[in-house]
């Protein structure tokens, strides 16, 4: 490659990351709020409180990394945001949000990386899929040890908040005030009947764009909606928006309100936290510092995959998890991927066609990749 090319490639690089930063600049999710609610009560209301979760226990070996693969100083927390139709938050239940948590145990300092649902991954199978995908099919342990495997992580917790618990907490603050474009409200309104009859709540269509107030399901159904809307980057924009009203909302939620929270969402949160657990991270919440937040894959490709859908390839896997980890662990020494990560690179180089090469050479027509799959930049 000439020098001018490199030059032209490290700049669209550059570009390209500063445009992922730019599309998740502050997620604000769920359970941070909802420890910092049982910091307030103190210890003793967590006890109270803590039978109000359903409760996973993992037995030994259930939950694998890949060799050699541990970040010291780091508590790495899987948070997802589940569907589930019958309040279970096992398998069967889909996630329309996987966040990674990284919590620095000196500093505090906690960094949130989402994991795009579409992206494809290598599952505990073996078979390639989509991430959301090993909820749906295996529960928490699929999800954590597909991220484990893939990405080259050491996670060991997760929670689960369904999205009916946000309508719900939405409701009790009263609604929150959203700007809607026309097509979004349109779009809403597709599916807000479905919303409403999973919620078990009333559904009200919307009749135009705008400033609106949005009550629970409305809001949800907007944070939820990707077609014909910008896709799954534009979603996580509006997930964003929407727990950052309600964050904003909740810090002047009074003692009542608090406890009709926890009687109404706690019963839609899974976790395998323990007790003490739960304790220690109640007893710190204040100490806790939300710094950066980023989209993964951090250069990726939409596309579709026969038998799959439509995906988002990693393009590079081993370079997206360098920065993955850079990210996540910044005061962590630079390691070099494992043999499993590099393994699942060529496989679905092997099943897309599409490569760092390939990307990176200008008379390479990617649209037109073989092995079913149709590909394009991010926009």
């Amino acid at each position: 490659m000439s020098e001018n090319k490199k030059i032209r490639e490290e700049q669209r690089r550059a570009r390209q990351k500063k445009k992922n930063r730019r599309k998740i600049k502050r997620v604000v999710f769920l359970v941070s709020e909802i420890i910092i609610l049982l910091a307030l009560c103190g210890a003793a209301y967590v006890m109270a409180t803590y039978d109000k979760f359903q409760t996973v226990t993992f037995s030994e070996g259930d939950i694998q990394s890949n060799k050699g693969v541990k970040q010291e100083g780091y508590m790495t927390v899987a948070l997802f945001g589940g569907d589930s139709r019958n309040g279970d938050l096992e398998k069967g239940a889909h996630t329309d949000t996987i966040i990674l948590a990284s919590i620095h145990h000196d500093t505090k300092e906690v960094r949130l990386a989402s994991v795009y649902r579409d992206t494809l991954t290598v599952q505990v199978n073996g078979k390639v899929q989509k991430a959301n995908y090993a909820y749906f099919a295996g529960g928490p342990k699929d999800a954590i040890n597909v991220l484990n495997k893939n990405f080259d992580l050491d996670i060991q917790n997760y929670v689960t908040v369904d999205f009916k618990a946000l309508a719900d907490v939405i409701d009790l603050l009263g609604g929150i005030e959203l700007e809607v474009t026309e097509q979004e409200a349109k779009e809403v309104n597709n599916y807000i009947d479905e919303t409403g009859t999973v919620a078990e709540k009333k559904a009200t269509h919307l009749t135009h764009g705008g400033t609106l107030k949005l009550d629970g399901v409305q809001a949800v159904t907007y944070a939820r909606i990707r077609k014909n809307v910008g896709g799954d980057y534009k979603r996580a924009e509006r997930q964003q928006k929407v727990i950052a009203k309600v964050v904003e909302k909740a810090k002047t939620m009074n003692i009542k309100t608090i406890n009709k929270i926890i009687d109404k969402v706690f019963p839609k949160i899974s976790t395998n936290f323990s007790l003490a657990d739960m304790i220690g991270l109640a007893k710190e919440a204040f100490d806790y510092k939300l710094t950066e937040t980023t989209g993964f894959p951090m250069e990726a490709m939409n596309g579709r995959v026969d038998k799959v859908g439509s995906v988002i390839i990693p393009v590079g896997l081993t370079e997206n998890v360098q920065e993955l980890h850079k990210f996540l662990y910044p005061k962590e020494k630079d390691k070099e991927v494992s043999d499993t990560v590099k393994s699942i690179e060529k496989k679905i180089e092997m099943l897309t066609g599409i490569t760092r090469d390939k990307l990176n050479d200008p008379n390479t027509d990617i649209s037109k990749s073989e092995h079913g799959v149709a590909g394009e930049e991010k926009k």
